[in-house]
């Protein structure tokens, strides 16, 4: 009869198998939940309806109405105003006289942002100074604060053409 080669193998306890598995498992489950967690944190806010502010707006900021014609913008602005009178007589109140509204509106110069306004000035100058203070602690250049007044002045006086 042959005779039974010893065993190199220890004996191995069902516990010692599951302290080994653990002390393996761990690290990894470790690692790969970091990985994941990295990645759900970044994708916190968002989603399919997020606002990205930098990413939703285009550069130049255009009136839609700026392509329509003058009949669309009319009967536009007789919607809103017939909406305006309905509202008002369902309140008790008296009714907004639309054709009159209408023709006050369309007659009406298209007003923008005033440069000689003090007060718009003023409120401007004080954001670009703040625009030059961040500027400054991410080491960028500042911008001139003058011509860059005009510039945004400018830009707020073109919305309403």
């Amino acid at each position: 009869m042959p005779s039974a080669a010893p065993s190199v193998l220890p004996a191995v306890s069902n516990g010692e198998v599951i302290l080994i598995v653990a002390l393996a498992v761990i690290p990894i489950a470790a690692i790969v939940f970091i990985a994941g967690a990295g990645n759900a944190f970044r994708q916190i806010g968002r989603g399919q309806l997020s606002v990205h502010f930098e990413d939703d707006l285009p550069q130049q900021m255009r009136d839609s109405d700026a392509e329509a014609s003058p009949e669309m913008r009319e009967e536009e602005i007789r919607q809103l105003l017939e909406a305006k009178a309905y509202r008002q007589s369902s309140r008790g109140e008296s009714p907004l006289d639309v054709e009159a509204e209408l023709g006050r509106l369309l007659n009406e110069p298209a007003q923008g942002a005033s440069a000689d306004d003090p007060a718009l000035r003023e409120e401007v100058r004080q954001l670009v100074v703040a625009r030059n203070e961040r500027r400054l602690r991410h080491g960028k250049e500042p911008l001139d604060v003058e011509a860059e007044i005009e510039r945004q002045l400018r830009e707020l006086e073109s919305l309403g053409q």
